[in-house]
C-alpha cells in the first residue's frame, strides 16, 4: 500500500538460508589468513607511531623549556648554575630520545622519521644553543650524535632489545640526528640568538652584539650554498634566518651609530621598536 514499508531485495530471502550462506564462507582461509596477518602489523605499527609522536612532542616541550632557561643567562647573577640546570633538563630530554631509540630497535628509522623529527630539531636547537654559550661556536652533527649513544642500565632494558642489538661491550643502541634535523635546528637557532642579542644589549652588553651579528653571518652564507638545492624545509627556513640577521645587524648599526647618545638601559626599547618596523615593512613588501 501506499503507507507500508518498501521491500528490500534480501528480504525474498528467508532467514535460515541466509545463515547457512555465512556459514559456508570459509574463515580459516589462506586469503583470511592473510589479511589478519596485515592487520596485526599494520594495528602493531600504528601504535608505534602513535607512541612515538607522543615521545617527540614530550621532547619538544622538555627542549623548549631547556631554551627558555638559557635565555636568563644573560641576567642571572651566576651563569654557571643555569648551565648546570640546562644540563640536567638536556639529561632528561636524552632519556626520552633513549625510549625513541628503543622504540626503533629492528626498524627502519626513516618509516617512522615524520612522527620524532620535530622532537628531534627542538633538541638540537636546544643542545646547539647551550654549545653556543658555553664556547661561542657551533655544534656540530657527529658531537650531537655522539651524545645520543645509549647503553643499557638496568635488565627491563636489555630485556626488551633484539639479539641483532649486542655488540662486544654489551648492550648498546643510538639515535642519529639526519642531516636535515640538524640544519633545520641550527635555522631554528638564529631566532634564539637574535633574542639573546636584544635582551644582552638590555642588559648593558655592548660587545655580544656584534658577535653574534658575525655568527650569524657565517651561519646564513653556510646556507645559502645550500640555497633551493636542499630539502624543501630547509630553503623555507633561510627567509626566516635571513630576518633574523637583519634584526641583529640593525642592532649592530644603532649601537655603532647612537650608541653613545641612548641610554644603556633605553637600547633594547629601541631595538624592539626597530624589529617591529622591520617586521611591519616586510609584511608589506
Amino acid at each position: 500500500g501506499s503507507g507500508g514499508f518498501r521491500k528490500r531485495k534480501h528480504d525474498n530471502f528467508p532467514h535460515g538460508q541466509r545463515k547457512e550462506e555465512k556459514e559456508n564462507v570459509n574463515p580459516p582461509s589462506a586469503l583470511m589468513t592473510s589479511f589478519k596477518s596485515f592487520q596485526l602489523e599494520l594495528d602493531t605499527r600504528h601504535d608505534k607511531y602513535e607512541r612515538l609522536v607522543k615521545l617527540s612532542r614530550d621532547i619538544t616541550i622538555e627542549s623548549k623549556r631547556t631554551i627558555f632557561l638559557l635565555h636568563r643567562f644573560t641576567s642571572a647573577p651566576n651563569g654557571e648554575e643555569i648551565l648546570s640546570e640546562s644540563e640536567v633538563k638536556l639529561d632528561a630530554v636524552r632519556r626520552k630520545i633513549k625510549q625513541v631509540a628503543q622504540e626503533l630497535i629492528g626498524e627502519d628509522m626513516y618509516q617512522f622519521h615524520r612522527a620524532i623529527s620535530p622532537g628531534l630539531q627542538e633538541y638540537v636547537e636546544a643542545v646547539s644553543f647551550q654549545y653556543f654559550i658555553k664556547t661561542r661556536s657551533l655544534i656540530s652533527v657527529e658531537e650531537i650524535n655522539k651524545q645520543l649513544i645509549f647503553t643499557a642500565e638496568d635488565r627491563e632494558e636489555t630485556t626488551n632489545m633484539s639479539p641483532n642489538c649486542h655488540d662486544k661491550q654489551g648492550h648498546r643502541w643510538s639515535l642519529k640526528v639526519t642531516p636535515v634535523d640538524y640544519l633545520l635546528g641550527v635555522a631554528d637557532l638564529t631566532g634564539e640568538l637574535m633574542r639573546l642579542c636584544i635582551s644582552s644589549v638590555g642588559n648593558g652588553d655592548i660587545d655580544t652584539p656584534f658577535e653574534l651579528s658575525q655568527f650569524l653571518r657565517q651561519i646564513y652564507d653556510g646556507f645559502t650554498f645550500i640555497g633551493n638545492t636542499g630539502p624543501y624545509e630547509v630553503s623555507k627556513k633561510l627567509y626566516t634566518l635571513k630576518q633574523s640577521l637583519a634584526k641583529v645587524e640593525n642592532a649592530c648599526y644603532t649601537l655603532k651609530v647612537r650608541g653613545s647618545e641612548i641610554p644603556k638601559h633605553m637600547l633594547a626599547d629601541v631595538f624592539s621598536t626597530k624589529t617591529e618596523l622591520i617586521d611591519q615593512e616586510e609584511g608589506l613588501a
